[in-house]
């Protein structure tokens, strides 16, 4: 793997598998340019949740024609069902799903905190028992990336050991920390396909300073192409949050690629991608949207309140997109009451519009030099009628953006 200067001075990296060109920056914010094997990405970027292999309620065409660069398949339940030896045989998830952009798989990982009650942790790996069928799963780190080496993503996960960030346990966070270091050591020993997958690190070590120091350390000794900052998004207060994004990106190197797992929300995007983060995932947006909460840029809108019934505008008359170029928020609201399912595919495909184009706002901020007043704006859009809470603040402030000016 080398790591080269591109001739702007700005950061470049090349590998088998990825290539990472730095193409403007201001302050710790960056703009980027990320060739995978299936598709040459933007960054800063937000990736929608397929968890078995679609993002519910829209077709792969509508997700290309929305402009997103790369989706997510979740390991776990893709090896439930439909199994990753299916999807090998049928020419892996990329042609499994008709997908011809970038694809990234998540290692199990996040399942020992959200299917907790079914999981059973060792130095081995992670024992499941299907929510499907009741059958056990062990998932190793080997055997999490055998499964993402069939499946065929562009990046995939290294499986490591993930603590819900509001446990009270520092001594389960000390070994989850260690544990993840040692994890991905295994990961890539198993990893089979180096050329043409990108295997990504975790860094985790929960709200504790010097643990996220010794979870950093050891991973970017190992020179991976990319890293991931884990752990978060989990009912931590945002301050913490905040202050563990800020110490990850100013520790991971300028050259690869910085990703902020489970981050959906619109403002968490803007102030990450303010401290120098390039890459975000969530369900949020898609689950969201089939309660009738669409994304707009002062906040929500709650489609299902009354005070839509008679309201013949679009959801957000800024959009372009299908949805609020057809169809008013009255007409939503009728949806929305009754339960049909339209309302959610509609309202899904705008709130994914909605994330594209904010991605295109800040990288277009970035490379005209703007981007300062352009999250200035967006804070005083969330915030219209007084200063916004402290960790906003702070996160301004670590990110080197006044406010207000």
């Amino acid at each position: 793997m080398v790591g080269t200067e591109a001739a702007s001075g700005l950061p470049k990296l090349s590998s088998p598998a990825l290539q990472f060109e730095v193409v403007a920056a201001q302050g710790r914010a960056r703009t980027a340019k990320m060739t995978l094997p299936h598709f040459t990405c933007e960054t800063p970027m937000f990736m929608p949740v397929g968890t078995q292999g679609t993002v519910k309620g829209l077709t792969s065409q509508q997700l290309e024609e929305l402009d997103c660069h790369v989706i997510l398949g979740n390991t776990y339940h893709l090896e439930n069902r439909p199994g990753s030896g299916l999807v090998a045989e049928l020419g892996g998830l990329h042609k499994f799903i008709n997908w011809r952009r970038g694809m990234l798989t998540d290692s199990g990982g996040f399942q020992m905190v959200s299917l907790l009650h079914l999981a059973d942790i060792t130095e081995e790996g992670v024992a499941f028992q299907s929510p499907v069928d009741g059958s056990r799963m062990l998932l190793t780190p080997e055997h999490s990336i055998a499964i993402q080496n069939r499946l065929g993503a562009d990046i995939i996960m290294q499986l490591d050991d993930v603590v819900s960030s509001i446990d009270t346990s520092m001594a389960r966070f000390e070994e989850a920390t260690h544990r993840t270091t040692r994890w991905v050591d295994r990961c890539i020993r198993a990893h089979a396909r180096p050329t043409e997958q990108n295997l990504f690190g975790i860094v985790q070590g929960g709200l504790d300073r010097n643990l996220r120091n010794i979870s950093l350390r050891g991973l970017v000794e190992r020179d991976l192409p990319g890293y991931a900052i884990g752990g978060l998004a989990g009912g931590e207060d945002k301050e913490s949050f905040c202050r563990v994004v800020e110490q990850c990106t100013a520790g991971l190197p300028a050259n690869k690629p910085r990703y902020v797992m489970g981050i959906g929300y619109p403002l968490d995007i803007v102030l990450c991608s303010a401290l120098g983060a390039d890459m975000y995932d969530s369900v949020y947006p898609t689950r969201t949207a089939r309660f009738g909460v669409a994304l707009v840029p002062t906040g929500v809108l709650k489609l299902k309140n009354a005070a839509y019934a008679q309201d013949f505008r679009p959801m957000d008359p800024n959009c372009s997109c299908m949805a609020c170029r057809k169809y008013t928020r009255a007409f939503l609201h009728n949806l929305v009451a009754r339960g049909l399912p339209f309302a959610a595919h509609l309202v899904t495909y705008h709130n994914v519009a909605y994330t594209q184009r904010l991605t295109r706002q800040i990288r277009e901020a970035i490379k005209q030099q703007t981007f300062p007043d352009f999250v200035r704006s967006f804070v005083r859009a969330h915030y219209p009628r007084g200063a916004p809470p402290s960790w906003v603040l702070y996160a301004l402030q670590a990110a080197g953006i006044s406010y207000p000016e």
